[in-house]
């Protein structure tokens, strides 16, 4: 059992790249059917915000921690082997640990999947792509919702991954877990358009000091500006406020 550490009420998993693979392939070995959120300060601060959405994110297989804050906040916690574990990385290491499984890709713009299917193929043999999907930018009707859940099912995928941003993404996983035959769903959000080459990622080092979202800021001020400005410093004042009642009634924790 992997153990979670509560923050702002979403329980993250204390894991490190990794030992979130070794669980994905533990669950495909075992059948054991269950979804990822990868999840950042955004992600938790949807979670605050609306209940439903943190009742999925406790009810995941896994909560990653994509984001230094978090992993900061996990190691803390006691859990000095946590590391961040964000989409654009864990695609890969997939691919690249998990050889000759199935894989579905689901969300996005046929443009990004056709260049996405491409890249993957080409840097990881090994990796079988057997489907995908660019959903509607509306909601689906429940005739196109069955399609999809049969198309997916007959590819026989063992990992779907899910790329409609958060909250969508997540919301999605949780409708259709019970109807999908993958053992793993995984949603990793704009990591689509970043593995398929249409968005740039920040220097490692940049990574490394939880300032990412300042050059992905930069990079689309326009869609993320709400996104940073306003949870960042939010985040913030709830994570010490959190802390601070932790420290001064420790039988909380």
């Amino acid at each position: 059992m992997i153990p979670t550490v509560n923050v702002l009420g979403v329980g993250v998993s204390a894991v490190n790249p990794s030992r979130a693979v070794a669980e994905v392939r533990r669950w495909i070995a075992e059948k054991e059917y269950r979804y990822v959120c990868v999840s950042g300060v955004h992600g938790v601060m949807e979670c605050h915000r609306d209940p439903v959405l943190k009742a999925i994110h406790n009810r995941a297989g896994l909560v990653l921690p994509d984001g230094m804050p978090l992993a900061w906040w996990v190691r803390g916690a006691g859990h000095p082997e946590a590391d961040r574990v964000c989409g654009p990385e864990f695609m890969p290491l997939i691919f690249e640990t998990l050889r000759g499984r199935r894989h579905f890709f689901f969300g996005s713009t046929k443009k990004t999947l056709n260049d996405l299917i491409h890249r993957v193929r080409e840097r990881y043999p090994d990796a079988e792509i057997v489907g995908s999907i660019s959903p509607p930018f509306r909601q689906v009707t429940d005739q196109e919702d069955a399609e999809i859940v049969r198309t997916i099912n007959d590819s026989g995928a063992d990992i779907v991954w899910v790329g409609l941003s958060t909250p969508k993404q997540e919301r999605w996983m949780a409708a259709h877990r019970g109807r999908l035959t993958a053992p793993a769903l995984i949603g990793v959000g704009a990591a689509f358009d970043m593995q398929a080459g249409h968005i740039s990622r920040a220097p490692k080092f940049v990574r490394r000091t939880g300032f990412e979202w300042a050059y992905r800021l930069i990079l689309e001020p326009r869609r993320l500006w709400r996104r940073y400005l306003v949870n960042n410093p939010a985040f913030i004042l709830l994570a010490v406020a959190q802390i601070t009642r932790m420290m001064s009634f420790p039988a909380d924790r």
